[in-house]
């Protein structure tokens, strides 16, 4: 759908979200779950930006509209009551420095232009390479990079803005996102030589970490919208979603190589381990890399997102089998058959 639904500001209609960057993998499994939670969506993307064409999902109305364009954005989406920031600029230190914060700033505008709530999801960045193993939403935030200590500004920032009374806002903090496309570890490191009977671990074998499943954390996006107006002015809430070592991915991956012809002739996969200092040093000339290297503490530190809170607010989380979420990835990259239907996992 190309044409937004008209509304008037305040009327009882149905409930109506706007979903900053839904191109990506975040806002369109933000997308889906929302549509799907009987929400009307307004999907903004780039104008003539490059890449598949949009998909057709009903409930869903897309906007080819700069972000930055506040009233613009603001006249079609005049319906909402959520905004969602799923903006996501490339991966490299100079790419946040200049884009992050402009992003953030676009996204408060339109936020209080509509008077509604705020939706950001944040990541474990914040609390450091000496971060506890149990991070909950009041553990001291001591960040040590770059990332993390721009993360920890961003959300003073996204504080601050709602002190006026004219927006609130909600952070939904996650592990490593996966599934739903391209873009993650998954593929691009973890398990992009899978058909090749290979996985390379980021880490040691056994250090857990948090994972989120994107169609669970996108349903928790719902949910919580739903219950927002129990909350404060501005919170912050904790998604566990899964929480594995290398042992659970290595168990699944072989399942499925096993089925697909793929494991080698000693029956079992190959294990690479990442190599973190070639990363370093290819970092000089690839800022990705350089950025990806700051961010090796998160594979050595035990650590877990504990969910109390969310689940006082929303009860369970939504919350996909590992190893069927693990399918479902995979299967979004194009390797394997679905298990279930998307509707059911969207």
């Amino acid at each position: 759908m190309t044409h937004p639904p008209r509304c008037s500001p305040g009327t009882n209609g149905p409930s109506t979200v706007l979903i900053l960057g839904a191109r990506g993998r975040l806002g369109l499994a933000a997308a889906r779950a929302f549509a799907q939670a009987g929400w009307q969506v307004l999907a903004q993307v780039r104008p003539a930006a490059r890449g598949p064409a949009l998909p057709a999902i009903p409930g869903v109305w897309w906007m080819p509209v700069a972000v930055d364009d506040t009233a613009a954005l603001a006249a079609q989406a005049q319906c909402a009551q959520v905004v969602v920031h799923a903006l996501n600029p490339a991966y490299t230190h100079k790419a946040w420095r200049e884009e992050v914060p402009a992003l953030m700033e676009a996204a408060i505008a339109v936020t209080r232009q509509l008077r509604a709530t705020l939706m950001l999801p944040g990541n474990v960045y914040n609390f450091g390479e000496a971060m506890p193993p149990v991070l909950r939403e009041d553990t001291p935030q001591a960040a040590t990079g770059f990332k993390g200590r721009m993360r920890v500004q961003l959300e003073q920032r996204l504080h601050a803005a709602t002190q006026g009374g004219e927006m609130r806002a909600i952070v939904l903090r996650a592990g490593d996102f996966f599934g739903s496309g391209t873009g993650s570890w998954i593929d691009q490191a973890i398990a992009k030589d899978l058909p090749q009977g290979r996985i390379t671990w980021p880490g040691p074998p056994d250090v857990a970490t948090p994972w989120a499943y994107l169609p669970d954390l996108a349903r928790t996006f719902v949910r919580v919208a739903q219950e927002r107006d129990r909350l404060a002015a501005f919170e912050c809430l904790h998604f566990a979603g899964h929480h594995a070592t290398a042992q659970p991915w290595l168990h699944s991956f072989t399942a499925i190589a096993a089925e697909q012809g793929w494991l080698p002739a000693a029956g079992a996969l190959r294990v690479g381990r990442l190599p973190w200092p070639l990363l370093r040093v290819m970092g000089w000339v690839v800022p990705t890399f350089a950025a990806l290297a700051d961010m090796r503490y998160l594979w050595t530190t035990p650590h877990r997102l504990d969910n109390i809170r969310l689940r006082a607010l929303i009860g369970d989380e939504p919350h996909t089998p590992f190893d069927q979420a693990v399918r479902q990835a995979l299967a979004d990259l194009g390797l394997v058959t679905s298990p279930t239907p998307r509707a059911v996992l969207a």
